[in-house]
């Protein structure tokens, strides 16, 4: 999920800038350009940590700026396949609702919440059960497992993560507790699922 990395990348210091061409500057610049960005081997750069090393500078033909290679300690979010995560209801629709995870909003599609069938109630926000009371909304906390992933570099926004909240152990927090509270009070094991 999370993890600090080392990483080599090409930042263009500004004519502005050339008489202070120091760590803390290329460290600004490497922010800009590569914080909340999405790659396909780290994942989304959540924050640039440290620069170590800072290469020999290059101008380009038609280029103001010069061009130096640097070495750096970066943050990132990257989940990997089936990992079981926290996450933040950031908002409900038709198809299911869409969870914050870390820096990334995954899709867990109404197929994928419980096997109740649920409703899409507009005026509450949020995903409605017929059969009993469950809801799921807006800033409800749930625990999901990630089971598709697609990076899309250009464009992060469309980058899919597609979530499930079925198997035991899953799904919103104030269920869960519920079903522990449940089985403590009629002493039924978690095995027994």
């Amino acid at each position: 999920m999370y993890k600090r990395v080392r990483l080599k990348d090409t930042v263009e210091v500004p004519p502005k800038h050339l008489a202070d061409v120091t760590d803390e500057r290329v460290k600004a610049l490497l922010q800009d350009k590569l914080e909340g960005r999405m790659d396909e081997d780290v994942g989304s750069v959540v924050s640039v940590i440290e620069v170590h090393e800072i290469g020999d500078g290059a101008v380009l033909h038609n280029r103001p700026g010069v061009y130096y290679e640097a070495e750096f300690d970066a943050l990132t979010f990257d989940p990997d396949m089936q990992e079981v995560v926290d996450g933040t209801v950031v908002e409900t629709v038709e198809f299911g609702a869409f969870v914050g995870i870390g820096p990334v909003d995954g899709l867990l599609h109404v197929s994928q919440i419980t096997d109740e069938y649920l409703t899409f109630d507009g005026a509450n926000q949020q995903l409605a059960s017929s059969d009993s009371d469950k809801t799921l909304g807006v800033d409800d906390a749930v625990r999901v497992r990630v089971v598709t992933k697609s990076i899309d570099e250009r464009n992060p926004r469309d980058s899919k993560i597609g979530l499930t909240a079925k198997q035991p152990g899953l799904g919103k927090h104030e269920w869960l507790e519920s079903e522990r509270r449940r089985r403590a009070e009629t002493g039924t094991a978690a095995e027994d699922d």
